[in-house]
């Protein structure tokens, strides 16, 4: 079973290679991480070569939780981290890796589930992927030479999070009562207002209605959301919804 230490959730995207994986769980262990999710493995799970490589952390992949999809993944986050290297033309809050954990390592504090995201090895996270998350990890590589391993941002992320441990107690911007929305609760109130959308008509011309579609998820996951908001959020599309119908 995993340690009961509260940490974030290690996401592994369409990973291709086992052995970057068993090299991931490494890094992770390394300090103190356990908790890996692999999303849609190429060569399918288990992976031997992941085990191979994985030496001491091997109790990792055992307990890895294997899912068909990013949003399975993160369904219960209520923040999500993406790393990627390339800029996006997304409006995201964008952090340094030692700011990305200093602030996972609040809300971990505080009760939250947080999710970070690592590419496939070839090409990184696609803008799908991107778009689900609250915020932007990158690092101040080589602009000429962007690209890191699967395992070597796994061992940067887990380096940063182990330094963010010293003395985390604060409890700060409390969302109150209700509790963080979590990504399905946001997901769900995307796809509410995305239905409504497409009966108004909202997305034309349909050549764009993909990238018009992945703009409006943007804007839902970047916007830290209480379930009291999503709620209210929900009320107010029914409430213009009736309107309309009234008349």
């Amino acid at each position: 079973m995993p340690t009961d230490t509260p940490q974030p959730s290690f996401v592994l995207v369409r990973p291709q290679m086992g052995e970057n994986i068993g090299a991931a769980a490494r890094a992770m262990w390394n300090f103190g991480l356990d908790r890996m999710q692999v999303v849609s493995p190429r060569d399918g799970w288990p992976n031997p070569k992941a085990v191979a490589m994985a030496s001491g952390a091997g109790r990792l992949l055992d307990e890895a939780r294997l899912v068909d999809s990013v949003d399975a993944a993160v369904a219960e986050c209520s923040f999500v981290l993406a790393t990627t290297a390339r800029s996006r033309e997304m409006t995201k809050p964008v952090y340094s890796p030692e700011a990305a954990m200093r602030e996972t390592a609040k809300r971990v504090a505080r009760g939250e589930k947080v999710a970070v995201l690592f590419g496939p090895e070839r090409a990184g996270l696609d803008n799908d992927d991107v778009a689900r998350a609250s915020a932007i990890v990158t690092v101040p590589v080589n602009p000429a030479f962007p690209s890191l391993n699967l395992a070597q941002c796994a061992l940067l992320l887990g380096y940063e999070w182990r330094r963010a441990q010293g003395g985390v107690t604060e409890v700060e911007d409390a969302p109150g009562e209700t509790g963080w929305a979590t990504r399905e609760e946001v997901a769900r109130l995307a796809r509410h207002y995305e239905d409504r959308m497409d009966e108004a008509g909202f997305f034309f011309p349909e050549h764009k209605a993909a990238n018009m579609r992945r703009n409006l998820l943007n804007f839902w996951s970047r916007m830290p959301m209480t379930q009291a908001d999503v709620r209210m959020m929900h009320g107010v599309l029914r409430q213009m919804v009736r309107w309309k119908d009234r008349g």
